[in-house]
């Protein structure tokens, strides 16, 4: 049902994308990163948060940590991250499918300006093994998404 929710959005939001669906998992960043050939920032994580009675999606690059003291300037208060039970209940998504395309019900969409460091960025496509390979921008269009600063720098390599 979710893979088909989102199938069904970007087929009006966004045609010309192509969903991609592997054999293995991609339900972690490290996993995620694995099939589909990138680094780990490269995935577009959707964190599900609640704020009093909001609830919201945040993206963000794979690699990146929220930041606690950001994510309370920009939101207006203390957000708290949903129960796995609660994600997919509010997304209709499972968790490691999560994604900001084909909701179950209309949420906002925020994405980190982490994001802005890839010309391509993979999110997930409402399953375990479903992607697609999208520019941030595109990303936050289509997902009538607002840019936000809420995560931490992603640590140096060595």
């Amino acid at each position: 049902m979710s893979l088909a929710s989102v199938r069904r959005h970007l087929e009006i939001a966004a045609p010309e994308l192509t969903i991609i669906e592997t054999d293995q998992s991609s339900a972690t960043v490290e996993l995620a990163a694995a099939a589909y050939g990138v680094a780990p920032g490269q995935i577009a994580k959707t964190l599900s948060f609640q704020l009093k009675d909001q609830v919201f999606l945040v993206v963000a690059r794979g690699d990146a940590r929220m930041d606690n003291k950001k994510a309370k300037a920009a939101f207006g208060g203390k957000v708290k991250m949903l129960g796995l039970e609660e994600v997919e209940a509010l997304t209709g998504h499972p968790v490691g499918g999560v994604c900001p395309f084909g909701l179950a019900q209309p949420l906002p969409v925020y994405c980190d300006v982490s994001l802005k460091a890839f010309d391509i960025v993979i999110p997930a496509a409402g399953a375990t093994n479903a992607a697609v390979r999208i520019s941030p921008e595109r990303l936050a269009d289509i997902t009538d998404a607002q840019w936000v600063d809420v995560c931490q720098p992603p640590p140096e390599e060595d």
